[in-house]
């Protein structure tokens, strides 16, 4: 197949069920919202070493968020509902309470749920206060620059997908650099995804497991240009640079919304600007139950 001179693969992009959730920050500016929100995501790009997966999904308006200010929303991903919290509570209190002016709001409905404001409401020591609001449980904890405001809880989905991807392969790792990140800027304007990795792009793509004892996923060698005479390439001779997008997503129609448009995106930018072929990554469909083949997602 081949959409504006760029083929696309006949192949699919292999993903898994993550638990996730959804919160909102906010501040006395935009500036404070993101700053607390960029320090909380940092450190998520991968589960399988940072615990969880997280990122920016969007900013919100004043007149978006609880409290009437700017604020950031963010969605994290995890294994489990456990782990979730794990993560999620201590960045919390290390990232979000720490930062001046902020508040943290849940923002995902769900049957089940994991702490928030309920698990850090000790370091008050004393001082914090339980309030109940319109029906939604609040903890005010005094700190040293006023107060800090958090839900007591937030909600959970299982429903969530990570692992969604697209490789973007170029002739040149410039025009595979324009291609991911015109696909990234599409890609974010979806709303209940994140791509967790730096600039939402990763150029060290993995494969499960590796040569070495103890390792869970090691180098792609079948996508990288330098292997191409050593290895089993899946390579052709032109390309010289390959970049893969992963997408998380709180449903598995956000992470097809997200893949769809940033095929479009890749394939309007065209080979002599952006990538000359659009893969994806699997595991020969044998570990996660999420398929999403790309000839379904064409522009």
């Amino acid at each position: 197949m081949v959409v504006n001179g760029v083929a696309i693969d006949d192949g699919f992009a292999e993903a898994f069920p993550m638990a996730g959730t959804a919160i909102q920050i906010t501040a006395i500016n935009e500036k404070w919202a993101l700053e607390a929100a960029r320090s909380m995501t940092g450190f998520a790009t991968s589960v399988i070493a940072c615990g969880c997966e997280g990122g920016i999904d969007r900013v919100l308006s004043p007149q978006e968020t609880r409290d009437g200010r700017p604020g950031v929303r963010v969605l994290f991903f995890s294994f489990d509902a456990g782990g979730l919290e794990k993560q999620v509570t201590t960045r919390l209190g290390q990232c979000i309470l720490t930062s001046p002016t902020s508040a943290c709001y849940a923002d995902l409905a769900g049957e089940k749920e994991i702490d928030l404001g309920s698990a850090i409401r000790y370091f008050a020591d004393g001082w914090q206060i339980s309030k109940k609001f319109e029906g939604r449980h609040f903890w005010r904890m005094p700190v040293m620059e006023g107060e800090f405001l958090c839900e007591a809880r937030t909600g959970v989905t299982t429903d969530g997908v990570g692992g969604g991807n697209l490789l973007l392969m170029a002739r040149s790792t410039p025009q595979a650099l324009a291609a991911s990140e015109a696909a990234v800027a599409a890609m974010r304007k979806v709303p209940d995804v994140i791509m967790p990795f730096p600039g939402g792009i990763v150029r060290s793509g993995s494969k499960v497991g590796g040569k070495y004892k103890g390792m869970m996923a090691s180098t792609n060698d079948a996508y990288c240009p330098t292997l191409k005479g050593v290895t089993k390439s899946e390579l052709t001779p032109e390309i010289g640079s390959v970049l893969e997008i992963v997408i998380d997503g709180l449903t598995s129609a956000a992470v097809a919304d997200a893949m769809r448009v940033g095929i479009k995106a890749v394939t309007d930018l065209g080979p002599q600007e952006g990538a000359v072929r659009i893969g994806a990554g699997n595991y020969g469909g044998n570990l996660g139950p999420h398929h999403f083949h790309l000839k379904d997602l064409l522009p």
